[in-house]
């Protein structure tokens, strides 16, 4: 469903509902949205830096599983 469509379903601007769905995601991180232009940005970066953290996790977590397969051996 696309932005324009939920936003018209809800009866607000698009541009409200975006708002909404980024302070949203702050607050998923326990950041507190704020009306600050800087402090918006710091958590944007912040947020970004927390879903390349959270790939890097999860190629790890693979890597690890793959290797502590029975059937890899480790050079002697």
């Amino acid at each position: 469903m696309s932005q324009e469509q939920v936003a018209a379903d809800l009866g607000v601007s698009k541009t409200a509902l975006q708002t909404w769905v980024r302070d949203a995601r702050y607050q998923s991180h326990g950041m507190t949205p704020s009306s600050d232009a800087d402090e918006r940005k710091e958590m944007s970066q912040a947020l970004k830096r927390i879903r390349e953290l959270e790939r890097e996790n999860e190629v790890l977590r693979k890597a690890a599983a793959y290797l502590s397969q029975p059937h890899i051996r480790s050079p002697k």
